[in-house]
């Protein structure tokens, strides 16, 4: 079963946000960084958002977009 992907603030950062991911609904979002089964190398373009190379990816493979109020529970 694909998981849950959503764009939150990374934790102690200026508030840019990255691609975080949920793999049961459960669980808590976390960085994309952290699961480098389903990472992949992110596009060389300035000011791409870290984890649109994922984001494409795991598009792709069914995984559910879900947004940032929703994902944060409000």
């Amino acid at each position: 079963m694909p998981g849950r992907m959503c764009w939150l603030p990374l934790s102690g950062t200026d508030g840019n946000k990255i691609l975080h991911l949920q793999i049961e609904p459960n669980q808590p979002w976390r960085p994309y960084t952290t699961f480098p089964q389903f990472a992949v190398p992110d596009y060389q373009i300035v000011g791409s958002s870290k984890g649109m190379a994922t984001y494409h990816k795991l598009f792709k493979a069914g995984w559910t977009v879900v947004s940032s109020s929703e994902a944060r529970g409000y």
